[in-house]
């Protein structure tokens, strides 16, 4: 599957985020997460893709009939299945927490990334319904193996 990538400049957090992903065979999720060029270890910025990600395939699946209104939305574990990712900000003010400080504090960084996700992933679904339909099949695959 080919990789899906974008760059958006967001006054709200006061920078510029840069994410790429993709789906593969493997098993395992594997998101690589950088603020200010520095690695990560979580934070904001990947709570926000994770969030993005799950609102942009959730949406999809329900609008195609894969899930019904009365099924739970799909979870972030079900969508990291086989997802490799990059996710990277550049802030003008980075917050660094946690005993290494490797984790990005920024509140407003979560939601600016997470909308961007969404609208992103979810046009990327539209425009491409052999993608959409490749991503949903792994997805609900994975599902049941699991």
């Amino acid at each position: 599957m080919d990789t899906i990538a974008f760059a958006r400049e967001d006054p709200r957090m006061a920078g510029v985020m840069e994410v790429a992903f993709r789906w593969c065979s493997c098993p395992d999720e594997r998101v690589q997460s950088f603020a200010n060029s520095r690695p990560t270890v979580g934070g904001t910025h990947a709570v926000g893709f994770h969030d993005g990600m799950v609102a942009a395939i959730t949406a999809y699946a329900r609008e195609q009939g894969v899930l019904t209104p009365t099924d739970p939305d799909f979870g972030a574990d079900r969508i990291g299945e086989g997802l490799t990712a990059v996710v990277s900000v550049k802030l003008d003010r980075p917050k660094f927490e946690g005993s290494t400080r490797g984790v990005l504090g920024n509140s407003d960084v979560r939601d600016c990334v997470g909308q961007a996700v969404q609208d992103h992933l979810g046009r990327c679904l539209k425009e491409d319904p052999d993608r959409a339909a490749a991503v949903i099949d792994q997805i609900v695959q994975g599902a049941l193996r699991g």
